[in-house]
């Protein structure tokens, strides 16, 4: 290729690159008949491993013609109905466009000089979204009794990211230094903290849910915080149990400890499960204590023609991540954190004079962790233009009401065993075949869940609830068909007959022996 590089000299080389990739997407999607290639990792490993980087092949034909053997024929088709494993969402084609002038451009949202029209529409976006959660303008919003703390006059505000553990990340981040730029426990007001910042560190705790992301132990251990900071509580069922929080933070306060945040979820990523938001909300304001909520998974609720009442008090949150590439059916990545109060960004921004001098001109990088961003907002800005709200919602809903069916037909199964009722779109089941009796079936989840994936027909996931291991199917797809269900349910029976009948063989062998 002798001029590669993008530009007004060579836009039909752009036109025709796009028109042969396009064309590769569309083999994919017809050509695909199973969710996974049967192809094994190793021998994948070993085909990538042989390939000569230093050896160009000189043109983009070839580049694809290598690229779908190594790649496109192998890779995991999160479009296929049979394709039930993790929060994978199918996407919308407006976002898809979006992504070909995102990239095509380049835009980088930092500063106001390098992305005028992109930093407005992102921030449009996310005055939106603070406006879906019910976060107010500061003048709109008195003051809370305990947030005298707290800088007024900014209002909401957000920063897309590159998914919910960025989120989660830079939202306990800033609930950090919240609680470090007050007086800690034993000073007066306006006294000088810095000296003993190491030792209230070491104090620090996090309060969750015992079914929270790993993404929060990530973040505890990133913010220098102590191995046992992050204090998991028994649940009341799925769900955080309200009065456990309000007696835990009491303790932790006589014990001389600081919490640094709350975090209740709105999804688990296991159980579709949603924390007492409402109750949540007050105790922690009751106790002066900065409330997160993870709402990566259930954050599509909030334009549910249907369904938006189970977020319920998520206004009362300081901080609240979302994940449009999940529940907004959006290409990865697409993620943002919404501040109730956008004044605490100023613990993420660093001046430099050769991109965002202290001039008192607000730039997108002042409240990004990131400093080159992608244009991802774009994705969200023309679905929603297309769509519209509902018409997203109303794709979530469908998906949910997909996954309550198929909690029903397992339940019915004498061979399934449904282990909770979908709250979301995540059904857990184990195979219950006649030939192995009660418990021993919990030996047969990962190798059937296994044996699927070798063999690629179906593709499922598996967790442990309760300490028993169970097979999960994430139903992102509104427009998933009772067909693709019983195959992929009878691909797991049959999977769990095949290895019990093995197990059998091997217990009366042994038995003889």
């Amino acid at each position: 290729m002798n001029d590669p590089l993008l530009g007004s000299r060579n836009r039909e080389a752009h036109a025709a690159a796009l028109a042969a990739a396009a064309a590769e997407v569309n083999r994919y999607l017809v050509g695909r008949t199973t969710p996974r290639s049967s192809v094994s990792p190793a021998t994948l490993a070993a085909q990538t491993a042989a390939v000569d980087l230093t050896t160009p092949l000189g043109t983009l034909d070839k580049a694809l013609d290598e690229v779908r053997g190594l790649y496109l024929d192998h890779a995991v088709g999160y479009h296929h109905p049979r394709y039930l494993a993790h929060l994978n969402c199918p996407i919308t084609i407006p976002a898809v466009a979006a992504e070909t002038l995102a990239t095509s451009v380049n835009t980088a949202v930092e500063t106001w000089d390098q992305g005028t029209s992109a930093c407005l529409i992102e921030q449009r976006l996310i005055d939106w979204v603070t406006g879906l959660i019910g976060f107010a303008s500061s003048e709109d919003t008195p003051d809370h009794p305990d947030d005298s703390h707290r800088t007024r006059g900014a209002g909401p505000d957000g920063v897309f990211t590159t998914g919910g553990t960025a989120s989660n990340l830079q939202g306990l981040f800033t609930a950090r230094e919240d609680r470090l730029s007050r007086p800690g426990p034993g000073r007066r007001t306006g006294s000088d903290g810095a000296s003993d910042r190491g030792a209230r560190l070491s104090r620090l705790r996090i309060v969750t849910g015992e079914h929270a992301h790993l993404s929060v132990v990530k973040a505890a251990r990133l913010l220098g915080l102590a191995p046992d900071a992050v204090i998991t509580l028994p649940g009341d069922g799925d769900r955080m149990d309200p009065a456990t929080l309000d007696r835990t933070l009491s303790a932790l306060t006589d014990a001389g400890d600081e919490v640094a945040a709350v975090v209740a979820l709105a999804g688990t990523t296991d159980h579709g499960a949603i924390d007492p938001l409402r109750e949540v909300g007050g105790i922690c304001r009751r106790h002066d204590v900065w409330l997160h909520v993870d709402a990566a998974y259930g954050g599509g609720l909030l334009v549910s023609p249907t369904r938006r009442e189970l977020l319920d008090g998520i206004e009362l949150a300081d901080s609240v991540t979302v994940d449009f590439h999940k529940t907004f059916f959006l290409p990865v990545a697409a993620s943002a954190l919404l501040l109730r109060d956008g004044s605490g960004f100023r613990h993420s921004t660093v001046s430099a004079d050769y991109l965002n001098p202290a001039d008192g001109e607000d730039h997108a990088v002042d409240k990004s962790l990131q400093t080159t961003r992608r244009f991802d907002a774009l994705k969200l800005w023309m679905t929603l233009r297309v769509m519209g709200a509902d018409g997203i919602g109303r794709l979530l809903d469908g998906a949910i009401d997909v996954a309550a069916r198929i909690g029903r037909t397992i339940d019915a199964d004498p061979e399934l065993e449904l282990v909770r009722r979908p709250d979301l779109s995540t059904v857990l089941f184990r195979p219950r075949p006649a030939a192995v009796a009660g418990d021993e079936s919990d030996a047969l989840v990962r190798p059937v869940r296994d044996a699927l994936f070798a063999e690629g027909r179906s593709v499922v996931a598996a967790t442990v609830v309760d300490g028993r291991p169970c097979l999960k199917l994430t139903v992102l797809d509104p427009y998933l068909r009772d067909e693709d269900v019983d195959a992929v349910l009878a691909d797991v029976r049959d999977a769990a007959s095949y290895l019990a009948e093995g197990m059998r063989q091997a217990t009366t062998a042994g038995v003889l022996t």
